[in-house]
Formats: C-alpha cells, sequence, structure tokens
C-alpha cells in the first residue's frame, strides 16, 4: 500500500526525496498550488522526475512567494496548471488530480459554480 504524503508551503523539493528515500512504500499527495506558493519554480520537472511516486495531486491556483502566495481562481496566479495538465495527458500519467477551490468565493457566484470554471479551464488545456 502506498502511503501519500500531503504538505503546504514548508516543504522543499528536497523534503520529498527524503521521505521517499525512507520506504518505496512512501508517495506524494501533491498539492501543486502550495509547492507554488512556496517558491518552487520547477513543478513541470518536479512531475517528471516523481511522476511514479505520486499518489495523487491537488489542483489549484495560487500566486507564488513573490507574489504575496494568495489562492486566485484558475488562470490568474501562477502555478503551471495548463502545462502540468497537458503533461500529465502527454506522458499518460494515471496519478488522480483533485480540482481545488480555495479561493475567496465571488458574489453572485457558489462554489459548484466555480469548480465547473475550473473544470472548463482544465478541458480547455486538454483540447
Amino acid at each position: 500500500m502506498m502511503v501519500g504524503y500531503h504538505a503546504h508551503t514548508q516543504a522543499l523539493p528536497t523534503t520529498w526525496d527524503e521521505a521517499c528515500a525512507q520506504s518505496p512504500y512512501n508517495g506524494i499527495n501533491l498539492d501543486l498550488g502550495h509547492y507554488t506558493a512556496a517558491g518552487n519554480k520547477d513543478q513541470i520537472e518536479f512531475v517528471k522526475k516523481h511522476h511514479d511516486r505520486i499518489t495523487s495531486m491537488h489542483l489549484k491556483d495560487r500566486k507564488n512567494k513573490e507574489h504575496g502566495e494568495a489562492n486566485t481562481p484558475w488562470g490568474e496566479g501562477d502555478t503551471p496548471l495548463k502545462e502540468v495538465l497537458q503533461l500529465m495527458k502527454k506522458e499518460g500519467y494515471k496519478f488522480p488530480a483533485t480540482i481545488e477551490v480555495e479561493y475567496p468565493i465571488p458574489d453572485g457566484s457558489d462554489s459548484v459554480k466555480e469548480v465547473g470554471k475550473c473544470l472548463a479551464y482544465a478541458k480547455a488545456a486538454l483540447a
């Protein structure tokens, strides 16, 4: 059984290497938004390197450390969502990816509508 460890902005890329080195059953529950907010700029290379240890991925958009780390609607932050989705499709990665809405819901909207916007963004990225 694989165990997927999840972290927020405190984890460094080396944190994942250390966790995976401890056991072949240790995996990564990668939160791409938190990884970006922590100031990491190697998201694509990270996914390529660790794809076989990623148990699941949380997809959300966030500003990076230099831009304040805020959660944002998809397409407004620094997280390379489109590029990662395209990489997953191209390489046939089988780990699940979960849409997360953690930004403030705009007036006149609701969480279901916002998830729909994220899904539309993902579909357009994969078209």
